[in-house]
């Protein structure tokens, strides 16, 4: 599966004028300048997608922190970015596609191809020196259909009686229950294996090649035809997760109320501990 384009490929598309969307997600837990930022330098005739107001709603607390966009909705953000059937879009941030992925993975949940992360994202860009444009792009309005429901999802439910290998994407101190920031508990799903998304990349914020996350994920325990589900901590860096799968060569469902959505769900169980022996409601 193709999941990535480089900068080197990405340069040679554009110097030669094939078609290409360029989407900028800056957006970084903590940080809510991502727009600020990218108005101040960005990759010429990238258009902003916004992490809140366009890959997520907004729902009650047991929905999780970053619930979906209803289809309709997300079918006028993505004419709104000026993307036309058949086009290819290259998706970047600054964050080693933690944030990117979230489009990437809704383009493709709304039945898009020709969809990529751009590998290494903004720092690769500025590393290989290759020029920034800054301010607002402007861009006409695309015809891309919308229909959801192209790549796997599960609910808290489906989490709760997963049979298959349950791939928790956050830090291992928030699954360990070690540290929780930003949800009521700490913790996490009974059953879910520890799979920290900053494991598959490199020191440069690459990807690792597809052979070193294949490794990765079969001492996860993942193989040809597992059943796989990812969760993190409100959907948006499982993405990540299932791109990094994708580059291995595995599927895999995004849960994507995630651990937001579960620890706001009363009597739903809590697991802590490395192994996840101690289990409590």
């Amino acid at each position: 599966m193709t999941v990535l384009m480089s900068v080197a490929q990405l340069h040679e598309r554009l110097a030669s004028a094939q078609r290409t969307v360029l989407l900028d997600v800056r957006w970084k837990l903590g940080d809510p300048h991502g727009h600020e930022h990218y108005v101040a330098a960005h990759i010429p005739g990238a258009v902003y997608a916004d992490m809140n107001t366009q890959l997520a709603s907004h729902g009650r607390p047991e929905d999780g922190r970053h619930p979906l966009p209803a289809e309709a909705d997300f079918a006028a953000t993505v004419r709104t970015w000026g993307i036309n059937a058949g086009d290819t879009v290259v998706i970047y941030d600054d964050a080693g596609s933690a944030a990117a992925a979230r489009a990437w993975w809704l383009l493709g949940y709304a039945g898009l191809a020709n969809i990529y992360l751009l590998d290494g994202g903004l720092a690769a860009w500025r590393a290989a020196h290759l020029p920034l444009g800054e301010g607002e792009e402007e861009n006409e309005p695309g015809d891309a259909v919308v229909h959801f429901g192209a790549k796997a999802t599960i609910d808290s439910d489906g989490a709760a009686s997963w049979d298959g290998i349950l791939l928790d994407a956050r830090a291992g101190e928030r699954f360990r229950g070690e540290s929780e920031p930003i949800d009521p508990r700490a913790g996490h799903i009974p059953g879910a294996r520890s799979a920290p998304t900053s494991e598959n990349l490199a020191a440069d914020a690459h990807f690792l090649p597809a052979e070193e996350l294949r490794a990765r994920f079969a001492a996860l325990g993942v193989g040809q035809g597992a059943e796989v589900a990812v969760y993190c901590g409100s959907g948006v860096t499982a993405a990540h997760q299932i791109a990094a799968l994708e580059i291995a060569g595995f599927t895999a469902a995004l849960y994507p109320g995630s651990w937001s959505a579960w620890s706001n769900q009363a009597g739903r169980p809590v697991a802590t501990g490395p192994d996840g022996d101690r289990v409590e409601a």
